[in-house]
């Protein structure tokens, strides 16, 4: 009843605390062949890895994944296909926390810190584990993003899963300079190098000001083919919601044109069809975000989520005890001013995550690969 498992074909539990022993993952479902490896995986964690800029957290944690059932080896094999494959069986995989400083915590053990899981998870256990907030820390991300490097395994190299940042603050990036090239050189995930520059003063003023700052993610899968997803109550749509909405400090998901559809008409609003000259069908604009009825239509899918400022910082906010005594609570240790920085492998995973599941579930229902 913990609900620490998503996913219905591709299923994924994590588990572990910010400042546990380790945390980790259980990927059930992985059809067996697949060829992986922790380098496979170590790729993707390296990139949300705390410590990598002075933007963000400098906890220290080289997040090294262990690979601990689910994969194997023999002569046969790496005669094959070079290397250790799935075996359909349950992948476990663990990574370590090497550098966690407990006593950071220790003056708000008995405080709940606003804008925290603090007083929501007292009132749920009665017992929390206010070290960096245990499962509701953002930590428990490494765990995500280990699994969906495993699920990119399941879609193969067709299907591409970027994100990048698009606005930190009120400050948005300028569309006309989107470079997807761009995020890869600046500690931003930013595919606009001016607004990066900007957003580093920005950060700077907030940190100054003991304060912090918002940030909202977008992530686009390149193709997805047509046909993922099920109505009602299957939707593509609804599932790659729920699994962005999940992530810790995420308060808004949105498909598409999302919220700005309302101010359009039905005249600009629809994706009008044409038929391109291999006789395919082809849309004209994509308002629809990639899917239509819950099902996918064959274009990018484009989802952008909301991420609060981080509730961890320096300026004094009222609140209480878990007495009920008033008081007031300053949050040391090491935080990042932008939680949303480091959060563009998770959406980027949470989507391989669930793409994976969709499509694992048409060849289930269907008999065939929609590719």
């Amino acid at each position: 009843m913990s609900h620490d498992t998503f996913g219905h074909m591709f299923r994924v539990t994590t588990w572990g605390e910010s400042h546990g022993p380790a945390l980790g993952c259980v990927v059930d479902g992985c059809p067996p062949g697949l060829p992986l490896t922790e380098a496979d995986i170590q790729h993707w964690l390296d990139r949300r890895r705390p410590g990598t800029s002075r933007f963000v957290t400098q906890r220290r944690e080289p997040d090294a994944v262990k690979i601990l059932s689910g994969v194997f080896e023999d002569d046969r094999i790496r005669a094959r296909f070079g290397g250790p494959v799935t075996t359909g069986t349950p992948i476990s995989l663990m990574i370590e926390n090497v550098d966690q400083r407990s006593g950071d915590y220790a003056d708000i053990r008995d405080v709940y810190r606003p804008g925290h899981a603090d007083i929501t998870y007292d009132a749920k256990y009665g017992v929390r584990d206010y070290r960096g907030g245990g499962r509701s820390s953002a930590r428990e991300t490494a765990a995500r993003v280990a699994a969906g490097a495993v699920a990119r395994k399941v879609l193969g190299d067709g299907i591409r899963i970027r994100a990048a940042l698009v606005q930190i603050g009120a400050r948005a990036i300028d569309r006309a300079r989107f470079d997807w090239d761009e995020t890869e050189r600046n500690p931003f995930w930013c595919p606009d190098a001016a607004t990066a520059a900007l957003w580093e003063e920005d950060l700077d003023a907030a940190r100054k000001a003991h304060t912090s700052l918002g940030a909202i993610v977008e992530v686009i899968a390149e193709g997805v083919p047509a046909g993922l997803g099920a109505p009602l109550y299957g939707k593509l749509d609804a599932d790659l919601a729920a699994a962005l909405m999940s992530i810790n400090a995420v308060k808004g998901v949105e498909i598409g044109a999302g919220f700005a559809s309302a101010a359009l008409d039905g005249v600009a609003n629809a994706d009008e069809l044409r038929m391109d000259p291999d006789g395919r069908p082809i849309f004209l604009s994509n308002s629809a975000g990639g899917i239509l009825g819950g099902i996918s239509t064959g274009q990018p899918v484009v989802a952008r989520m909301a991420i609060k400022p981080t509730s961890s910082i320096l300026t004094p906010r009222r609140t209480i005890t878990a007495a009920g005594e008033e008081t007031e609570v300053v949050t040391k240790g090491r935080h990042d001013p932008c939680v949303g920085i480091r959060a563009a492998p998770v959406a980027e995973a949470m989507m391989a995550c669930v793409l994976a599941d969709h499509l694992l579930r048409h060849r289930g229902q269907i008999g065939r690969d929609p590719r």
